[in-house]
């Protein structure tokens, strides 16, 4: 098998504990924290949002690390300082301490992050890139699955016990995941898809490798329109995506729905994306990834429109939502990447996708604490989902401002053939 398919497999384990321990796992000792100190949702909130003000200032560095030196240092660093993160937290007595306990953990989420993921398995795949990522993300929606597993641990042990239970499994399984990591193909002797682009050539093939497309440099890709638009659209989704996964369990209590099976539904969340990942990683394969990038978006909104709408009354329009909110926003995951190597190649893709992440850490940063502020001065979750579902909308339309790519040969089939030829850069023309 080739070994791109190894590294996918990796990241995807890496990203399903790492996902359910540092984001969907926070949901479950929001309130413990609350019982026991006394702290406002806004302030407990907030934590969540230096977490994301960590990571997006981090990603960036850490995306030049990668292009630099590959995936499989920084990861192993980032567990490190996860671990530390955790053992931190374990021992909050104090609002600076519990803030410290999250620049940790954010500092180890921007080296074990997902989308930097997507940029390494980039270098991998060229005509199969969709669906590799998509499976790889996969991984974050299986980490839905801890969430009534740390509620589990929470309430048996306490949260502080738990916390450190936590910190100590990042050292025992994903830190030997990423020792499988690499870099780039052609330094251990293969290529994208494990194809030798002169071979395929030779037999008539249109397929080549991604190594001989050529690139746009950081600073250039930076200035553009296009890098812009894909920015602002993620921010707006960051934005709605970690409102919904910060305060669904408290959400799900107002409607009368107990804390048990609160945590059942949370974690339903991210698992119900693993058909939006691998399927809208798929289909953008074969289609204008723009195109299913907006779908992916629209899905979203939707979702969290029948949020608002749902009651104690209507509980059934829970399932709606939760249907539409896990597609969309699991679609919307393997699509970043994607489309930014459509425009700008891949030789400083981890640098681009860092860059983008320094505006999904606004959205982090404010999508939590807004929905927060809204319950504390209101009592309850309605108008922050109103406000989330339409920035979801504005951000579904953005796509449509993004110029087509020329088509990379093997990377966007028109009408069902792949045409050859090479890629230029006319993202802003």
């Amino acid at each position: 098998m080739f070994y791109g398919w190894y590294i996918v497999i990796a990241c995807c384990l890496i990203s399903f504990y790492v996902s359910g321990a540092v984001l969907f796992g926070f949901t479950a000792v929001f309130k413990p924290i609350v019982e026991e100190f006394g702290w406002s949702y806004t302030q407990i909130s907030f934590g969540a949002s230096i977490r994301g003000l960590e990571t997006g200032i981090l990603i960036p560095i850490a995306g030049m690390i990668m292009d630099r030196w590959g995936q499989r240092r920084l990861v192993f660093g980032g567990c490190v300082i996860s671990f530390l993160g955790f053992l931190l937290l374990s021992n909050a007595h104090t609002l600076l301490v519990f803030y410290a306990a999250f620049v940790l953990l954010g500092t180890g989420l921007s080296a074990t992050i997902n989308s930097l993921m997507m940029a390494g398995i980039a270098n991998w795949f060229h005509r199969k890139v969709g669906l590799a990522m998509g499976i790889a993300a996969a991984g974050v929606a299986l980490g839905g699955l801890t969430v009534p597993w740390v509620t589990f641990l929470i309430d048996t042990y306490g949260w502080r016990q738990a916390m450190l239970f936590l910190g100590i499994g990042m050292l025992v399984f994903p830190l030997p995941l990423s020792l499988l990591l690499r870099h780039k193909p052609e330094d251990y002797g293969t290529f994208p898809d494990g194809e030798d682009p002169q071979l395929s050539l030779n037999k008539g093939s249109t397929s080549v490798s991604s190594a001989k497309i050529p690139d746009i440099g950081a600073k250039q890709a930076l200035k553009t329109k296009t890098f812009m638009i894909i920015s602002a659209a993620y921010l707006c989704e960051v934005m709605g995506v970690s409102g919904v996964l910060t305060h669904i369990m408290p959400y799900l209590e107002t409607v009368q729905i107990e804390r048990s099976s609160a945590s059942f539904i949370a974690g339903a969340l991210p698992l119900v994306t693993i058909f939006g990942r691998i399927g809208f990683g798929w289909f953008g394969d074969r289609s204008d990834r723009r195109r299913v990038a907006s779908l992916a978006f629209a899905m979203n909104s939707l979702g969290i429109l029948f949020l608002a709408l749902t009651s104690a009354e209507q509980i059934w329009l829970l399932f709606i939502a939760i249907f539409f909110f896990s597609i969309g926003w699991g679609g919307a995951v393997p699509m970043m990447a994607s489309l930014l190597k459509s425009y700008f190649g891949t030789n400083r893709l981890g640098t681009i996708v860092g860059f983008v992440g320094l505006f999904m850490m606004i959205g982090m940063m404010t999508g939590a604490p807004l929905a927060g502020y809204i319950f504390d001065r209101w009592g309850n979750y309605q108008p922050a989902w109103y406000i989330l579902s339409g920035i979801m909308g504005v951000a579904s339309s953005l796509f449509f401002f993004l110029q087509n790519p020329h088509k990379i040969p093997g990377d966007m089939p028109i009408n069902g053939k792949e045409k050859s030829g090479a890629v230029c850069f006319a993202a802003d023309k």
